[in-house]
This record gives C-alpha cells, sequence and structure tokens, in this order.
C-alpha cells in the first residue's frame, strides 16, 4: 500500500511540477492577479462556480479572499454561487441546472466584476451558460480546467489549464493556483 501513496504522490508532484515550467501558465496566472487586483480597486468583486470538488474548491477560495489569507485586512467581496442552497433548488426546480450560475452572474455580476469558473473537463453545461452570462455582463472571466479546456477555453478571458486529465490531479493544482491568487491579490493589496 506505501508503494500505491507513494506513486499517488508523485503523480501530484509531477503535475505541480508541469506547472512551474509551464511559462504560458505562469504569464497568465501573473494577468489574472494585476486583473483581479484592478478589479477589487475599483470596487469590483469576485465570483466563483464549480460542481461537485470544484464547487467546494469555489467556497475555499472565496472564503480565503472575504476572509483573509494571511493578513490582518479588510475583507474583499468574493463570493461562491452555490453558496444559497435555496437559491440553487429553486432555480433548479423552476428551470433546470444548467440555469443556476447563469441567473446569479445575472443577478450579482456587474461590468469589471471577475467570474472564476472552475470545471476540470471544461465541459460543463451550467459553467458554460454562467460564461456566456458573464460576457453579456461585461465581467472578466477567469477559467480553471485540465488539460484540453473542454469547450470552456474559447470562451474565457484567461484560462489555467492545469496539465492532466485526472480529476483529482487537476483538482489539487487548482486549489494551489486559487491559494496563489489569494497570497499574491492580499499582498499587493495591502502591502
Amino acid at each position: 500500500m506505501k508503494n500505491r501513496f507513494r506513486k499517488i504522490i508523485e503523480e501530484s508532484l509531477a503535475v505541480k511540477q508541469a506547472l512551474v515550467e509551464d511559462q504560458s501558465l505562469l504569464n497568465t496566472l501573473e494577468q489574472i492577479v494585476e486583473s483581479c487586483i484592478s478589479a477589487f480597486q475599483n470596487d469590483k468583486k469576485m465570483l466563483f462556480c464549480g460542481n461537485g470538488g470544484s464547487a467546494a474548491d469555489a467556497q475555499h477560495i472565496a472564503g480565503e479572499l472575504s476572509g483573509r489569507f494571511y493578513k490582518e485586512r479588510p475583507p474583499l467581496f468574493a463570493e461562491a454561487l452555490h453558496v444559497n442552497s435555496s437559491f440553487v433548488t429553486a432555480v433548479a426546480n423552476d428551470y433546470n441546472y444548467e440555469a443556476v450560475y447563469a441567473r446569479m452572474v445575472q443577478a450579482a455580476g456587474r461590468e469589471g466584476d471577475v467570474l472564476v469558473a472552475i470545471s476540470t473537463s471544461g465541459n460543463s453545461p451550467n459553467i458554460l451558460k454562467a460564461i456566456a452570462t458573464a460576457r453579456q455582463q461585461k465581467m472578466i472571466i477567469v477559467g480553471m480546467t485540465g488539460a484540453t479546456g473542454g469547450a470552456m477555453a474559447d470562451l474565457c478571458d484567461f484560462v489555467l489549464k492545469v496539465p492532466s486529465q485526472v480529476t483529482p490531479r487537476i483538482q489539487e493544482a487548482h486549489i494551489l493556483l486559487g491559494h496563489i491568487l489569494c497570497e499574491l491579490i492580499e499582498e499587493k493589496l495591502f502591502e
């Protein structure tokens, strides 16, 4: 069993090493950080969406920004779009599940706000609808996905494609990238 543990950890490390070596991804990450800082400086907000583990990541990253990461500082307006279970279940029931995030983006998203859309496949229909709605709202759209990027790769302003097709490895890298965003946004805004 210990050999299996090692193999899983080595797979995770290999994905993270590939991130370090991907200059294009690092450049994109820098542009995302700058866009988020600019949004917050202009009294804008960040909204996050994802399904399953990606929803948990969305909530985790939003919580780090709206609470705090390292520093004692004022809270930033960041929210995961699935946290109102009454809204989610009502829209899923009255419309369909694909409409859930799009309706919340329509309600809460404003021009210049940032939507972070997380989908390991890049093909989740409700995430794609949220992206389309964010585009109509003139929001900045950040996609976090896997190696291929799926359908969302061409729909976002910025895309972080984790170089893996294995869902757990992609999700592990997404939370790492999310933590990097939080740390650098906090560092630059509250120097």
